[in-house]
């Protein structure tokens, strides 16, 4: 016989595919869900992620910033001109303590100056002013914008003078809120807007004066007018840092740590939900293929009783699976494309930002390729098993499997195939090569495929210990159980029956669809925790011992207040030495060394809320010895760890403190001030001055500071109400993204698993028949294949559930997020296994009781 031609083979592939269009819709529909899953949720994806971003960027006002205590040096400049020949924009902020006056009061008040380029400044971003307007409009060099509380203290309107330096200057409206009010200087004393023009004619800035500059930088977009790559600013930061080793360089994801943390774990789960929806789609391929080419094991030995050879009927077999591959590949990309812009039509009045959301020909190209690929993968084994094919014993294939326990089969197999065993490997290795490219984590590509490989061992394991549990069992109870549940647990392990297969899929999709589950839940808590709604917005600064009863009462006593008030006392300090190093002499990490003249310290007797111990531990209540604990941040910039010995100078007094533990503090407590915490007894006796936070209602912060201007006009109110629920809100859209995209996630993985249970009911017609034919009715046939479903979701249940929490555990310690089990979940996720497999299994299955043995026996 000639060999066989490409172009016959497809010929006989596409004919194939024409008559049994029923059998291939499994496998059509399993991987077109998983491209449609992974192309929709990574694209839409990537363009939510792209709008959240840059509403990062609009938190800053820039895609970096670096804060200096001191003008450039000549090199420094030489460097900043440098990057700012590259098309990379520049402006300085300077921000200086002035007083301003004006004729209605005698007093001048001591004010935090803000001079800006309005021509440059925000680059993203707008300044809300009251009345409206555009600042580069509104500030010219002899006007000026002031905070709220400027007007209560000194009695002044908008249009009224406000005398500054050596002029004066109209107040053109007032500040409701700026882009970069949480990265700038929370300096005592309302807010003034000024251009820099208006602050060079004012006299402020003479030499010596004590003016921080803040340098805000825009990276240039690609010409291609695609989103700024995170790299191409990660490239600057540390370009910055090594210019500017005294300035502290932060990006716009630093620019909170709740909108930091939200993004990185975001972008986790994300990946995560990619994945699973490649796994889940390859596990209904695998399924689906398999049974379809067990059921032309009688094709292919008459295929080779005619001459054909192992190779030239896998070439057929090979190119059927690559057409089907394309096939669901295709149409997943189409229905991708279609969720993908669904999603920001739906989610647009929920989300309230703006998803420019682009067709990504590397994602669809990524979909179509993974969709080709896994189903290419998980057809290997079957493919491989045409060799082993022999038309004399194509009868007795299901007699010679049944004859011996599962792993004495899986045994033999494996030592006369050692193919099979590379194939194994292979789809393995494939799938984690697959999940480390896709991931954009590259600790959820390493969990993922670690707990891939795993649960399918243990899968199989089980699987194992159930038919070999089942046959003892059953061997000493056989006569004692109804005929239904006998015939049911029997049946597991009856000749041809898919029990191993179907045990691995329904168990790995359980860990799949649950382990999104358990993270996006345990991800949105901590956020919702971050963003919650009575966190401090309003700041007080500098309340003396005296008053710091009184103020706690009229906070307390306030409307507009939604909270209780964060009070925290501070001594003021200096370093003089790390570790025995001299501080003029210490090696220092982004840090100015000024900075260690002004240190704040304060005292607690166990970590205050928001903070965590990340290293170390903390002291016992009762403990009096100088120890310390220290911001993680911070540590890294002064070069300490757990062990460390600083020497702090406060007063007249000398404190030797060890480093016992470092803290990482989530920035949304008045607490997160506390970078260096000591126990009472070594602050006793030191001056003190109280900080304090409070959480009030936005739009009444003015009442709020009106009163404690009226009881208590020495303590400053630094109001970033507006500031904080920008990013708040941004929180929320992103929890909000979670939630969808896991949901859409979970329920792909449910229709594919769905699909791959459906496609072992081509499998039971024979089976039907032969019981019906020894005379089983329907009612009989139904009980045992539920027994038979419901043990096999049970299994593949607790199996799933078990290695769900344990890549969850993983995962949510990598991302620095609490794991909590969840036992009622556990029962309820087994139960809907149990359920959601007797269910499927039956709405496929359905159709099979109602065939007469005697049209199957005229087909066979």
């Amino acid at each position: 016989m000639a060999a066989l031609s490409y172009r016959s083979a497809i010929k006989i592939a596409t004919r194939e595919l024409r008559f049994s269009r029923g059998k291939f819709f499994f496998v059509v529909l399993s991987v077109a869900i998983g491209v449609a899953a992974l192309t929709g949720v990574r694209g839409f994806s990537s363009s939510f992620r792209g709008a959240l971003l840059d509403r990062a960027r609009s938190i800053m006002a820039a895609d970096l910033s670096a804060r200096m205590f001191q003008q450039p040096t000549p090199e420094e400049q030489k460097g900043l001109d440098a990057i700012a020949a590259e098309s990379v924009q520049i402006t300085p902020v300077t921000e200086m303590l002035s007083m301003a006056s004006s004729a209605k009061t005698l007093d001048p008040l001591l004010v935090s100056l803000k001079a800006v380029d309005p021509s440059l400044y925000p680059f993203y971003g707008d300044v809300e002013l009251a009345p409206a307007g555009k600042l580069k409009d509104v500030l010219k060099s002899d006007t000026v914008i002031v905070a709220d509380d400027l007007l209560v203290r000194l009695h002044l309107n908008v249009g009224d003078s406000l005398k500054i330096g050596s002029r004066l200057f109209r107040i053109a409206a007032v500040v409701v809120n700026e882009p970069d009010r949480l990265s700038g200087n929370f300096a005592a004393g309302p807010r003034v807007f000024i251009s820099r023009e208006g602050l060079d004619t004012s006299g402020l800035l003479a030499p010596g004066s004590h003016a921080g500059q803040r340098y805000l930088f825009k990276v240039p977009r690609p010409a291609n007018g695609t989103p700024i790559s995170e790299k191409a600013v990660a490239d600057l930061k540390e370009r910055l840092e090594k210019l500017l080793p005294e300035s502290q360089v932060i990006d716009y994801r630093e620019t909170n740590p709740a909108l930091t943390q939200g993004l990185d774990r975001a972008t986790s789960l994300l990946s995560l939900m990619s994945l699973v929806a490649l796994v889940l789609g390859a596990v209904g391929v695998a399924m689906a293929m398999r049974a379809h080419l067990e059921q032309r094991l009688d094709t292919i030995a008459i295929m080779k009783s005619l001459g054909a050879g192992s190779a030239e009927i896998i070439r057929i077999y090979l190119i059927q699976t690559l057409l089907l591959g394309l096939l669901g590949g295709l149409l997943g990309v189409a229905l991708g494309g279609l969720v993908q812009m669904a999603f920001p039509y739906f989610l647009g009045k929920l989300l309230g930002v703006p998803t420019v959301v682009h067709l990504q020909m590397r994602t669809v190209l990524t979909g179509l390729g993974v969709g080709i690929l896994t189903t290419l993968l998980f057809t290997l084994p079957p493919l491989l098993d045409i060799r082993s094919v022999r038309p004399l014993l194509i009868l007795r294939r299901t007699v010679d499997e049944s004859s011996d326990p599962f792993l004495t089969a899986l045994r033999k197999r494996a030592t006369q195939n050692l193919s099979q065993i590379a194939a194994v490997v292979l789809i393995l290795t494939g799938l984690a090569a697959i999940a480390t490219t896709l991931s954009d984590s590259a600790t959820v590509g390493q969990v993922f495929s670690l707990g891939l490989v795993a649960v399918l061992a243990v899968l199989l394991a089980a699987c194992a210990a159930l038919l070999a549990a089942l046959r003892s069992f059953l061997g000493k109870t056989r006569l004692h159980l109804p005929s239904a549940i006998r015939h049911g647990l029997a049946n597991l392990y009856r000749p041809g029956n898919p029990s191993a297969a179907l045990l691995a899929a329904v168990g790995l999709g359980v860990m799949q669809i649950m382990s999104v589950f358990l993270v996006q839940h345990a991800v949105v808590r901590e956020l919702h925790l971050s963003s919650a709604p009575n966190l401090p917005n309003v700041f007080l600064v500098d309340i003396v011992p005296k008053e710091i009863d009184g103020v706690r009462r009229l906070l307390k006593s306030q409307p507009s207040v939604t909270s209780e008030p964060e009070l925290l006392p501070v001594v003021s300090s200096r370093i003089i030495a790390i570790d025995g190093v001299p501080a003029t002499k210490a090696t220092l990490k982004n840090f100015p060394r000024r900075m260690l003249r002004s240190i704040s310290l304060t005292t607690f007797t166990s970590a205050p809320p928001g903070t965590t111990v990340v290293d170390g531990a903390w002291w016992s209540a009762q403990e009096n010895k100088p120890v310390v604990a220290i911001g993680q941040r911070q540590a890294e910039r002064l070069g300490v760890h757990v062990g460390s010995k600083v020497t702090f100078a406060a007063q007249d007094s000398e404190i030797v403190a060890t480093v016992v533990a470092l803290t990482k503090v989530d920035g949304q407590h008045t607490y997160a001030r506390a970078e260096f915490i000591l126990p009472e007894p070594v602050l006793k006796g030191l001056p003190v001055v109280w900080y304090g936070g409070v959480h009030a209602d936005p739009n009444r912060v003015g009442q709020l500071q009106r009163a404690l201007y009226r009881e208590y006009p020495t303590v400053t109110v630094i109001n970033v109400a507006q500031a904080l629920e920008t990013v708040r809100s941004v929180v929320i859209q992103i929890t909000y993204v979670i939630q969808f995209l896991a949901a859409f996630s979970v329920f792909a993985g449910i229709v594919i698993l769905a699909s791959a249970i459906a496609g072992t009911r081509y499998r039971r017609v024979r089976e039907v028949v032969v019981l019906k034919t020894l005379g089983a009715t329907r009612a009989r046939i139904a009980a045992v294949f539920s027994i038979e479903f419901a043990v096999l979701g049970l299994v593949a249940g607790i199996v799933g559930i078990a290695f769900a929490n344990i890549i969850a555990r993983v995962l949510l310690g990598r991302m620095s997020v609490p794991f909590h089990f969840h036992w009622s979940w556990a029962a309820l996720a087994l139960l809907a296994t149990a359920a959601a497999t007797v269910a499927t299994g039956w709405a496929a299955s359905f159709r099979v009781l109602g065939q007469k043995p005697l049209e199957v026996l005229r087909e066979e």
